[in-house]
């Protein structure tokens, strides 16, 4: 197919969108394994099972923690993500009970792609319901049936938590996270309806379970890390993956947390998203940053509780020009998480953090600093009076 922007055969930079119909009725593919749960007409939502029309290890194909971890581009990822099909049917969230809804919870509790097989009930057409906090799904359709081919392998805390009905979801979440369960796999089965008390369980939206899994996490983890004693320099965390450039700067005070946002793909205007929590906890959800921020500050979360230590935060993340195509929030978190793997600049002024970190932006840092509210807040504090 030639591209109506640029005239290429097959372009993967505008045509990211566009899910191709393919007559497809009957099939058998390796689910990766991914399952999704959209939102549209909440609470009779679509949902169904994700795989492609080949057999074998399809994991790259819908895991963020792989592509992060490969280091694939956009290009791959896009063309893993046009090979999958859709297969989907509309339920209301609390009939967990039919048919379909058992294959598909089976593949959202194993850890391995598995062969199913798949009965359309109409060819393949293109999914119009995208959300930029999941990767991309460009081929639907209607599901007349599905049936797995072999045995879907669970793990023994999965397995023992999916079945224990009267543990709470937010205290099973926590269970999971703790026996190194991947993140994206926790987020499965919550919008599975498998986690929580019995009465409770019901089929999740996708994009709100990927918030759920990462605000929950992070909260439990700020109940411990709010006690620790604060850090005593300037640190500076970086990381880069297709295009998002993450700068974490942390601050020796009680902690604090607040993501600022600015794209430069338009040199002509600059869209800017902002939120922020103090040491008392949000109220609200993060309506401007939306899910990047949760899972910005699960990251945090995760490395403060590490080092046993609190501190403030602030997330400076430049949307570069590179980043065409959105890949979803898995990526953000994978991001996030290699900056604070890797080795950290230390700094005894706020001053001289501030330096480095525009040493490796494409814009002036007072960008960032000018919008900061917990900077401005800061202000008056004798910490920061000499640095403002």
């Amino acid at each position: 197919m030639i591209c109506k922007t640029c005239g290429e055969e097959d372009c993967d930079k505008h045509n990211f969108f566009v899910g191709r119909p393919v007559k497809i009725q009957n099939f058998s593919g390796s689910t990766p394994p991914e399952i999704f749960v959209g939102k549209w007409n909440y609470p009779n939502v679509y949902t169904g099972i994700l795989a492609p029309q080949e057999i074998g290890d399809t994991t790259i194909m819908s895991s963020p923690e792989e592509w992060h971890k490969n280091d694939l581009s956009i290009s791959q990822i896009t063309k893993y993500r046009n090979q999958l099909i859709y297969g989907r049917t509309q339920s209301n969230i609390k009939k967990l009970e039919t048919r379909f809804l058992g294959v598909m919870k089976e593949v959202a509790m194993t850890y391995k792609s598995v062969a199913t097989e798949f009965h359309l009930k109409k060819p393949v057409t293109a999914n119009k319901e995208q959300d930029d906090r999941s990767p991309l799904i460009q081929k639907a359709a209607e599901i007349e049936k599905a049936n797995l081919q072999e045995n879907a392998p669970v793990k023994p805390k999965v397995d023992y938590l999916v079945n224990d009905k009267e543990t709470k979801s937010a205290t099973a979440i926590q269970e999971l996270h703790k026996s190194n369960t991947e993140t994206s796999t926790i987020i499965k089965i919550l919008s599975a309806g498998l986690l929580g008390l019995k009465k409770n369980r019901k089929l999740v939206p996708t994009r709100w379970s990927i918030t759920a899994v990462d605000d929950t996490i992070s909260k439990n983890k700020l109940e411990r890390i709010k006690q620790y004693q604060e850090i005593s320099e300037y640190l500076v965390f970086t990381a880069e993956y297709l295009g998002n450039h993450y700068e974490f700067l942390l601050i020796p005070d009680s902690f604090s947390f607040e993501v600022i946002e600015i794209s430069i793909k338009n040199p002509f205007s600059q869209a800017v998203w902002q939120d922020y929590e103090t040491i008392f906890s949000r109220k609200k959800y993060a309506e401007s940053v939306t899910g990047a921020y949760y899972a910005n500050r699960l990251a945090l979360t995760e490395y403060l509780e590490s080092i046993k230590r609190q501190a403030t935060c602030i997330v400076m993340r430049e949307i570069r020009p590179q980043y065409y195509a959105p890949c979803g929030v898995g990526i953000l978190r994978e991001t996030s998480r290699e900056a604070f793997k890797n080795k950290s600049r230390s700094f005894n002024t706020l001053d001289e953090a501030l330096k480095d970190i525009q040493s490796r932006l494409k814009q002036p840092i007072s960008n960032y600093t000018n919008k900061s509210i917990i900077l401005k807040m800061k202000k008056t504090q004798s910490k920061l009076s000499s640095f403002i």
